[in-house]
């Protein structure tokens, strides 16, 4: 019997990390603050040792992303980093640059080290030699293709592999791209990067000092010329999972709890799909799920291969989804269920619950739209100022209404 991978989720916020438990994430991995990928992310010190507190109590692992590019500088701050470590006792590093590697090895020599994608591993040669330096898990980046992966499964059968399935593409090797530091001064390398590949772009001909804008016309192509796809191996899972890997990594540390939350939905209801029956599985449904996300339309990028048109989107970088997040709950009592608005609800709309272990959601129409602030009834109410609805328990018919529990999302029809 093959033995399932991992699901590794993001967490970029305390909620993140709760939802990603509650969804059935067996991992988590988010920044160490001010010293990962993700600089500029909002979560504190201590609600990253909450959310790993939550994981432990949960059974889960929690890994801690050191994976900058250390400058001199950098080296200088380190007993602090120390400090934070210390603190916080995650289940392993992420790192990428050599001398943090040596610096963990030599400060905090029993801490687990994962190599990141950032390290642009593509062979098994590299592996080995992450693996002699004293890796317990390397991540394999998003250019290998599945044949390469089987071959260094093959080649490296006693260390960790993880690999990316879900999640944005970068258009360089993972944030080694220099568009964003040459033209704003945000380093993608530290989690400021500002998506340049996603802008739609013109071309200027320079004649002395003037200059003439050339646009560049929509054809069949478009003008995105640079916005890929996001990746999902949904639809190749089954092959995936009998390659062997031991970890399958979700992106996302700046997403939303709702994003989260349904991606490792998904994922988790194919895994335990797969294990129940492998013969029969079949990730539709899955996909279909995925499909009610925003996104910029999905790929399989380098999975088979060198990529191919299907790899970008040439006409927009909008979602591609006709779905909407509804909200997440929040609180829950007796008698209601207070649900946090992410987008506008009016009355009669329809939404439907992601229910952690349930592949089907639940779904109610809303014949009023409750203020929770006042109990007044409105037509509508948009999002924002944390402006939240009332659900009366009623309204979910007396099967469903005991599955509710805060951090379970809701999605709508645009």
């Amino acid at each position: 019997m093959i033995k399932l991978p991992e699901l590794l989720a993001p967490a970029g916020t305390l909620d993140a990390f709760k939802t990603a438990i509650l969804y059935g994430a067996d991992a988590i991995y988010a920044g160490l603050p001010g010293f990962s990928m993700r600089a500029r992310a909002k979560i504190t010190t201590d609600e990253v040792r909450a959310g790993i507190e939550l994981a432990h109590a949960a059974g889960r692992k929690v890994y801690l992303a050191f994976n900058l590019f250390a400058h001199e500088r950098d080296f200088t701050n380190m007993s602090h980093v120390s400090d934070v470590i210390n603190y916080l006792r995650p289940d392993a590093l992420i790192v990428s640059d050599a001398g943090v590697l040596m610096w963990v090895r030599e400060h905090h020599p029993d801490m687990p080290i994962h190599i990141s994608t950032q390290a642009n591993i593509c062979s098994s040669a590299s592996v080995r030699f992450w693996q002699a330096a004293g890796a317990r898990l390397c991540v394999l980046a998003r250019e290998v293709s599945h044949d390469e992966f089987k071959i260094i499964r093959e080649k490296c059968p006693d260390i960790g592999l993880e690999i990316f399935v879900h999640g944005a593409m970068c258009m360089s090797y993972s944030g080694r791209c220099l568009l964003s530091n040459f033209i704003t001064g945000r380093p993608a390398n530290r989690g400021a990067c500002a998506q340049l590949c996603r802008w739609n772009y013109d071309v200027i001909l320079r004649e002395h000092d003037t200059g003439i804008e050339m646009p560049i016309d929509e054809d069949d192509r478009g003008a995105y010329i640079m916005n890929a796809r996001d990746l999902c191996l949904m639809p190749r899972l089954r092959e995936v999972i009998e390659s062997r890997p031991d970890s399958l990594k979700i992106e996302g540390r700046n997403r939303s709890e709702y994003y989260v939350g349904a991606v490792v939905h998904a994922y988790r209801g194919a895994l335990d799909a797969y294990a129940r029956d492998p013969e029969n599985f079949d990730p539709a449904p899955f996909m279909a799920e995925l499909n009610r996300l925003e996104s910029r339309g999905y790929t399989t990028a380098f999975f088979d291969g060198p990529v191919g048109p299907d790899a970008h989107n040439y006409n927009s970088a909008r979602s591609t989804s006709d779905w909407h997040v509804a909200g997440v709950i929040t609180a829950v009592d007796d008698e209601k269920i207070t649900l946090e608005l992410r987008n506008e609800i009016r009355q009669d709309a329809e939404i439907t619950f992601i229910m952690p272990h349930m592949e089907q959601g639940i779904s109610v129409k809303l014949p009023q739209i409750i203020n929770a602030a006042n109990g007044a009834v409105t037509p509508k109410m948009s999002a924002g100022q944390h402006n939240s609805l009332i659900i009366p328990r009623i309204w979910l018919g007396k099967q469903n209404s005991d599955k509710f529990v805060p951090y379970i999302l809701a999605y709508k029809h645009k």
